[in-house]
């Protein structure tokens, strides 16, 4: 029979000892636990506060352009124009230039023949002759009946009668001659002539031809222009008038002459505004000694104008439009939301001027989220801090031309 093997007593102080460390590690493995869930929480409550904040692209704004182009449609008129209508009626005799035709002023351009006018004045001559006859036969009845006073032959009724008929007879005679040069008159103007030197426009008329006198009845029948300048006549938006003024140049191109340019000084504005266009229409001048250009042409009018120094620009999708109107909102040194009302100075499509209501050290927000509100907590995205949406934005504005 084998012995039984020998068990060492355990002792009441190991006992002990052992249930202390298995405390020890148990409370170890629990305190870690509710540590770390701790701070997974708040973790995530860090997390979810940062992201509730929106995230917004900010852009500074950058200086504007010193000027720019303003294109406008226009039309030239001959300096002088002056339409050719007849004076006393009757058929068109003959005619003498043709449309395209130099003329010196006072040169012939066509003759009427008008023989009711010439019957006209010979009559009027007849009546003058009748007149002078009867004013002659007065004075002699009148100077023989005053010397006839002088013996008491007759009454001085009778002579101041006598002295009387004469005066009549002398009025008569007047108006005969009035008659007879305003015929005379007439008959001139059977001759059709330049008024100025220039160029025939327009001959609206052959021989034969039945004339009606007078602007009202008839036809115009020939068009003399002076086209060694011509006038041309834009209407200007009301907001550039001020920036156009008397002595601005400008550029000017028409369809008919590709590639060339022409300059035009402003002359003249109408000094209104059309309540139908909201425009101002200018006048400009533009040299044409060399007969390039032809009155009633279309032209592209181009103007450089000044900006103020004070006029920034924005990305257009920085703007905000509601029933207050329109602004822009900016980001503080607290990341907080400020809104800004500001006032446009010229739309350029993707980049917008503005001339008040913002300065240039503004970080103003683009493409501001739906929702946001005044003084909201946001984040900054810190790629677009540099202002690249403003940059691209001016050089897409660049490469359209900047036209307003």
């Amino acid at each position: 029979m084998s012995p039984e093997p020998f068990v060492r007593p355990v002792s009441r102080r190991g006992l002990r000892i052992a249930a202390a460390v298995a405390g020890a590690i148990a409370l170890f493995v629990v305190g870690g636990g509710v540590a770390t869930r701790a701070a997974n929480s708040k973790d995530l409550r860090q997390w979810t506060d940062a992201n509730a904040q929106p995230v917004v692209t900010v852009t500074q704004p950058k200086p504007g352009d010193s000027s720019y182009a303003l294109e406008l449609p226009g039309r030239l008129e001959a300096y002088s124009r002056a339409p050719i209508y007849a004076r006393v009626s009757g058929y068109l005799k003959s005619w003498k230039v043709d449309i395209g035709t130099p003329v010196r002023a006072g040169q012939l351009l066509g003759e009427i023949e008008a023989p009711d006018l010439d019957q006209q004045l010979s009559q009027a001559k007849a009546d003058l002759m009748t007149a002078q006859a009867n004013e002659d036969l007065a004075r002699t009845t009148a100077e023989r009946w005053q010397r006839l006073l002088k013996t008491d032959s007759v009454s001085a009724q009778e002579v101041d009668m006598k002295a009387g008929d004469f005066a009549a007879k002398q009025a008569v005679v007047e108006a005969a001659k009035a008659n007879v040069e305003r015929l005379q008159v007439m008959e001139g103007f059977k001759k059709m002539v330049a008024p100025f030197s220039g160029v025939v426009t327009a001959r609206d008329t052959d021989v034969g031809r039945l004339i009606n006198a007078g602007s009202g009845k008839g036809l115009e029948l020939f068009v003399v222009s002076d086209i060694h300048q011509l006038r041309l006549y834009v209407n200007v938006p009301q907001n550039y008038v001020a920036r156009v003024t008397s002595g601005t140049k400008a550029k000017m191109t028409v369809p008919e002459r590709p590639g060339q340019t022409f300059t035009a000084t402003v002359q003249a504005s109408s000094q209104s505004v059309d309540p139908a266009s909201g425009a101002t229409l200018v006048q400009l001048l533009v040299d044409n000694q060399a007969g390039e250009l032809l009155p009633g042409a279309f032209a592209n009018v181009h103007f450089d104008l000044p900006l103020s120094s004070a006029d920034l620009s924005v990305p257009a999708s920085a703007l905000i439009f509601d029933h207050s109107g329109t602004h822009v909102a900016t980001v503080g040194p607290d990341n907080r939301i400020a809104f800004k009302p500001v006032s446009i100075a010229r739309d350029l499509g993707d980049v917008i001027q503005i001339s008040s209501g913002l300065a240039a050290t503004d970080r103003v927000v683009d493409s501001p989220p739906d929702g946001i509100g005044k003084g909201d907590q946001v984040r900054i995205a810190s790629a677009t801090t540099n202002g690249g949406a403003l940059a691209a934005a001016l050089s897409q504005a660049s490469a359209k031309g900047g036209a307003p």
